[in-house]
């Protein structure tokens, strides 16, 4: 009898599967926990109360992103609850013996940007960390997700949690992404058409020409957002792209383990002909700028078109609608090109790494932010920025009126310095759009970020495709 097909998710659960009792959640070995300040420190509390040492502390690796300033003087904390939150990070990792990435390390910046820039983040692997975007790491062929507190500390005492084997869905992206047009907005369509609660209990995994065609770090864009339509995690099976890009780096097998290690990762692609338990296609070859207009990720339309307009819906689609609208302050049935804006955002675990930079870079190079509008330009490590750097693109960020910041989460989400006043209207390259999300009071579309800063210079909601040649 001939073996049973499994796709990528079905292999590596198999591979990682310690104990396995019917009616009950299996054991589930992790190989990697990352951590950063604001939801690990109870865990280590929790540790040294009850007297447990951390199990394998070279399996977890540690940053600070949340809670920090990106000014200049970003040592100087404005939040004594953020300054305590880092701090004990710090005692933590240095008493345990954990690999922490801080200040001018050269590494430290988004949890979800620094391993797979490292190379931490290899394809096979199970990755975890106390956020909800953990999914970013699915683009090398890992099962990446995010865990609770309390979760935190079960891997901290037995490298294992407690889990009950997830649902599969296959994405397949058709076509090619037009002018003007990227990962960002390929996700955004997607979750636009199944919805928040879309992918419930399954992880995705990506496929088609369209994936295939996308760098690495246009991957994790996908990935990383497929907690939006529900998804416990998203991956995409490793390539010649993904061993690529892990060549070389700091964490990855070494040259001699290399081909070795190629071979093991290859083995982690789903059979032909593996079932899944729910199946989806996506045209992206008429794809067009895509931009939030309520305040969900779900809530997205492409930049030509219309705002919903609730008299012509019924039921909680109508009232979920009418609500959102009111909250973002704009007209059913109007156009959400043309919407004005008060500040604009590029950065975040989502689009903050080197390609997202340079796309940003080339559309506002030789042209000016508009006179009503901040923008904030963030990347997502230490390395980010000296890369840009080293490519001169701060001083296109600058001339043009941006402010280029040090590393961190910044704008995503209401944690730190860098928040949208109240009644304030943000475009922003970040992955959620909920109500307060980036300040109380702030309503936020979510687009590329080459729509971001087309949007900043005209100083309303605009197509980036005006601006590339």
């Amino acid at each position: 009898m001939s073996a049973k097909k499994r796709n990528i998710v079905e292999k590596i659960w198999d591979a990682h599967v310690v104990v396995e009792k019917e009616g009950h959640p299996c054991v589930f070995a992790v190989d990697l926990m990352l951590l950063h300040e604001v939801t690990s420190a109870q865990a280590f509390a929790t540790m040294k109360e009850k007297g447990i040492k951390i199990k394998e502390p070279a399996r977890l690796m540690a940053t600070i992103d949340h809670s920090i300033p990106t000014r200049s003087d970003r040592t100087v904390f404005y939040d004594k609850a953020a300054e305590t939150q880092v701090d004990t990070l710090r005692r933590n990792c240095k008493e345990n013996g954990i690999k922490f990435f801080d200040y001018e390390s050269g590494n430290q910046g988004i949890v979800h940007v620094i391993g797979p820039e490292l190379g931490a983040t290899q394809p096979g692997m199970t990755i975890v960390c106390g956020d909800s975007h953990t999914a970013t790491h699915g683009a090398f062929g890992a099962l990446a997700f995010g865990v609770g507190t309390s979760e935190v500390g079960h891997v901290m005492a037995t490298g294992c949690l407690l889990q009950s084997k997830p649902k599969s869905m296959k994405v397949e992206f058709k076509g090619k992404l037009g002018k003007g047009v990227y990962a960002k907005d390929a996700i955004l369509k997607l979750i636009s058409e199944i919805g928040v609660g879309g992918a419930n209990g399954h992880v995705i995994e990506y496929t088609g020409e369209a994936v295939r065609a996308m760098s690495m770090e246009e991957r994790m864009t996908v990935c990383n957002m497929s907690i939006e339509c529900g998804a416990r995690a998203g991956l995409v099976a490793p390539d010649s792209t993904t061993y690529e890009f892990l060549k070389g780096r700091e964490l990855a097998p070494e040259s001699s383990d290399f081909e070795e290690a190629v071979a093991y990762w290859n083995s982690f692609c789903s059979d032909e002909g593996a079932a899944y338990d729910k199946e989806i296609v996506i045209d992206l070859d008429a794809l067009e700028p895509m931009v939030t207009w309520g305040t969900n990720p779900g809530q997205a339309i492409g930049i030509s078109q219309k705002v919903p307009d609730f008299n012509a819906l019924q039921g909680s689609e109508k009232e979920d609608t009418k609500s959102a609208l009111a909250y973002t302050v704009l007209d059913p049935g109007a156009p959400i090109e043309g919407t004005a804006v008060d500040w604009a955002f590029v950065g975040s675990c989502t689009n903050g790494r080197i390609e997202d930079l340079r796309v940003a870079a080339a559309v506002i190079a030789g042209k000016k932010v508009h006179p009503q509008v901040t923008l904030y330009v963030v990347p997502g490590s230490e390395s980010v920025r000296k890369q840009a750097m080293e490519e001169g693109l701060d001083k296109v960020f600058e001339e043009a009126g941006a402010q280029f910041r040090m590393p961190g989460c910044s704008m995503c989400l209401s944690m730190n310095d860098d928040r949208v006043p109240q009644g304030k209207r943000c475009v922003s390259s970040s992955n959620r759009n909920f109500i307060g999300r980036q300040g109380p009071g702030s309503i936020t579309h979510l687009a590329s970020p080459a729509t971001v800063v087309a949007s900043a210079i005209e100083g309303r909601l605009t197509s980036p495709r005006t601006y590339l040649n």
